[in-house]
């Protein structure tokens, strides 16, 4: 699907009832509590560490604050954190 051009792509999300995330290389961020966050459709590890994770999207940057940071499943474009999570923030650069 990554030929397709935005029009076309907002046009077969809306008439082919298909998922943004999935038409528009959109993260999907799936969150329980603020011990785990699973992150789907990333493009990869910037930075990690105890405190700080930060993966690069196909716009921009996902930065995640906390504690006791673990990666519990890691895949090319999927991720499992655990840890105490904080702070969850885009970076549009």
């Amino acid at each position: 699907m990554g030929k397709l051009t935005g029009p076309v792509r907002k046009w077969m999300m809306q008439h082919m009832q298909l998922p943004a995330d999935v038409m528009m290389d959109l993260p999907r961020i799936t969150m329980i509590g603020q011990l785990h966050i699973y992150i789907e459709n990333h493009k990869g590890v910037l930075k990690f560490s105890q405190n700080e994770l930060r993966l690069l999207l196909k716009q921009g940057q996902v930065l995640i604050k906390g504690e006791h940071f673990v990666i519990k499943t890691i895949f090319p474009e999927e991720l499992l954190l655990e840890g105490r999570i904080d702070q969850v923030i885009y970076i549009n650069e």
